[in-house]
């Protein structure tokens, strides 16, 4: 008996079974839409694609006069300025704290309840909090994506640390391996592809953040911007940018991916 189980599509199958789902959402759109501007041409919640063509020919390629260069680009430079610096700032405290916390048992008495505790406040809690304390600036939305993500990956790195076998921890002490030696020779190598996934896990996290941040104030930013527009019902420029974002994080998701492929061969084989 032939079981639908024990068969897989090829790659060209793959690829069009993918891509199936996101045709049947664009004709669904256009048919929806097509209904909507036959009853009211005036109708702004669904607008014809010839609509999004022309709102990003203005965003993308016409320079504003307030900001000396086209919104589109601006905006982006704006949310991934602030991305970068949030995870990169969470990915270097998830590797120290991480290591220190996971390997050694003073560190991991003395601040694993305070980094279990941080991890379980809601960070949109305390944006106001964080706009008091350092402003309406750069810094408190950096610190809003730190405060939403560190915790979390602090905690899964501590998580593969000590997963580690304890057999090679005990051979490397056998071989005359200081502390300082075990870290770098036996941790580190067997965390730093977990810290990626980690990262990589945390986007949409951050993403999340850099938004809600960018909604309440900013100069600039593709959050800010849907939010500004959102008062126009301009839903020729709203879901372009939120495309945008999606194929952002796609893009960042997909180097994270091939740099653990390549830094990291030996798991991904061992995965395979």
């Amino acid at each position: 008996m032939r079981r639908i189980v024990n068969y897989a599509p090829s790659a060209g199958g793959r690829l069009l079974l993918g891509a199936l789902p996101f045709a049947i959402a664009v004709i669904a759109y256009v048919i929806v839409s097509d209904a909507r501007l036959a009853a009211n041409p005036g109708d702004k919640i669904m607008p014809a694609f010839s609509s999004f063509v022309a709102a990003m020919q203005r965003v993308v390629f016409r320079s504003d006069p307030a900001v000396g260069q086209p919104l589109f680009w601006f905006d982006t430079w704006f949310s991934l300025a602030r991305l970068g610096a949030g995870v990169g700032i969470s990915a270097l405290l998830a590797l120290t704290l991480g290591v220190l916390v996971g390997f050694i048992p003073y560190v991991r008495s003395a601040l694993d309840p305070m980094i279990a505790t941080l991890s379980l406040i809601p960070p949109l809690a305390v944006l106001p909090i964080l706009f008091i304390a350092f402003g309406l600036g750069e810094t408190s939305k950096v610190i809003l994506i730190v405060f939403g993500i560190a915790p979390v990956m602090v905690r899964d790195i501590v998580l593969t640390v000590m997963a580690i076998p304890r057999e090679q921890i005990i051979k490397a002490q056998t071989l005359g391996a200081s502390t300082w030696q075990m870290i770098i020779g036996v941790v580190l190598p067997q965390i730093m592809p977990r810290l990626i996934d980690s990262v990589r896990l945390s986007l949409g996290a951050a993403w999340l953040y850099v938004i809600a941040a960018e909604a309440i104030t900013a100069e600039g930013g593709l959050g800010y911007r849907i939010f500004l527009v959102r008062r126009y019902l301009a839903m020729d420029v709203i879901l372009p940018y939120v495309a945008w974002i999606t194929i952002l994080a796609f893009v960042l998701d997909f180097a994270l991916r091939q740099l653990s492929q390549r830094a990291f061969p030996w798991k991904h084989l061992k995965e395979a």
